[in-house]
């Protein structure tokens, strides 16, 4: 199953993520190499939150994640929650559904 692990910030978070940027993109890379996080990259236009896609069996590791995450630990992120996410549509739909019947 995927889930979105939605992440609020702080209004000056492209200056306050400086010191905390390597610890939080070895944290996402471990997250990959264990296979659960697929993508994961901070919105712009405003730069006000962060969007990162799991593939897990439930969000115990997501929620694992965002606990440990320095940017959650350090107050850069202001707010996270997770949801899982039916994707149906595309090479990695987890309940693909090419045509209703």
């Amino acid at each position: 199953m995927h889930f979105l692990l939605l992440y609020d910030v702080v209004a000056d978070y492209t200056e306050r993520r400086v010191p905390l940027r390597a610890g939080h993109l070895a944290h996402a890379w471990a997250a990959v190499e264990r296979g659960e996080l697929l993508l994961g990259g901070a919105l712009a236009d405003p730069p006000d939150g962060a969007v990162l896609l799991f593939k897990c069996d439930s969000p115990a590791p997501v929620e694992a994640f965002a606990r440990a995450d320095p940017y959650v630990v350090n107050g850069v992120v202001t707010r996270w929650r997770v949801r899982p996410w039916t994707t149906v549509v595309g090479e990695g739909a987890t309940t693909p559904i090419r045509e209703l019947k």
